[in-house]
Parts: structure tokens; sequence; C-alpha cells
């Protein structure tokens, strides 16, 4: 069995996973029983819609819950003080061009989700390090191309 993937976390994004877990763990969990325990006095089981579909939905939220403990318990607290200010790192929100001028903003963190770049990324590893105004190689699955960062601040 492979080992489990170490995240590098800041203090602000461990707390949002946190509550996130916390979230799915108190009431969205408390939903998903009433609403299977609803769907069962629908009657018939095997035909009924209404309870699969509760039971399904209570499976993804299970997964996601294991999901949160796991990259809670496996991750790595990142101290603010110990990331240089104008060096891009973890928790860095990041503006960069590309050679069209088109304009991407992001924040570097292994959360996942709208706005983040993964430092494990073709373009996370590549801007990792780096500071305002350095043009910087990405190898991406879609061809090389040319980042250049227009601003680092600390989120």
């Amino acid at each position: 069995m492979s080992e489990p993937r170490v995240d590098r976390l800041t203090a602000s994004q461990r707390d949002a996973l946190a509550a996130e877990l916390a979230e799915l763990e108190g009431p969205k969990r408390t939903a998903a029983v009433e609403a299977i325990r609803t769907a069962r006095e629908h009657g018939d089981l095997s035909e009924n819609f209404e309870y699969h579909a509760a039971k399904d939905e209570q499976g993804l939220l299970e997964a996601r819950i294991r999901t949160l403990r796991s990259r809670l318990d496996h991750s790595v607290l990142v101290e603010e003080s110990e990331l240089e200010r104008d060096k891009i790192g973890v928790g860095s929100a990041v503006e960069i061009e590309d050679e069209q001028g088109n304009r991407i903003q992001g924040e570097i963190s292994s959360l996942g989700g709208n706005g983040t770049i993964s430092p494990d990324s073709p373009l996370g590893r590549a801007l990792v390090g780096h500071c305002v105004g350095d043009a910087v190689d990405v190898d991406a699955p879609r061809g090389k191309w040319i980042a250049r960062i227009l601003s680092i601040r600390r989120s």
C-alpha cells in the first residue's frame, strides 16, 4: 500500500479543511440520515428512488469526510513566518501572465477548487520559489509555455 500524500498547508488552509469537516460531520451528516429516514417511510425500498438517492448521497458525504480526515492527519503545517514574502510558496496568491497577455490569478494550495494552483501541478512546480518579474517555463501536458509573475501576496 502506498504512503499517503503529505500536504503542506498554512494555518488558514488547515482551518478551512477543519471547518468543512465539522460542517460535513455535523449538520450535513444529520441531514443525510434524516433524508434516508424520510425516504424509508415511503414504503418498498427496492423501488424507492428517494431512498437510493439518499443512500448514494450519504456514501459521497462519508467518502469526503474520510478524505478530509486523511488530509488533515497527513498534513504538515507551514509557518507563515518561514515563508519568504517576496517568493512564491504555499499560501501565496499570485497573478501571472502568459505569452498572449492572458492573466491568471490563483492561490498556491493543495486544497483544490476554483482559484487554486496545486504546488504539485506543472504550473505550481514552475512558480514555487520565484519572485515578481520572473519569467518561468511551464512544462504542461498541452505543451511548454512561459508565465511571467506579475504579483505575489500572502492570503
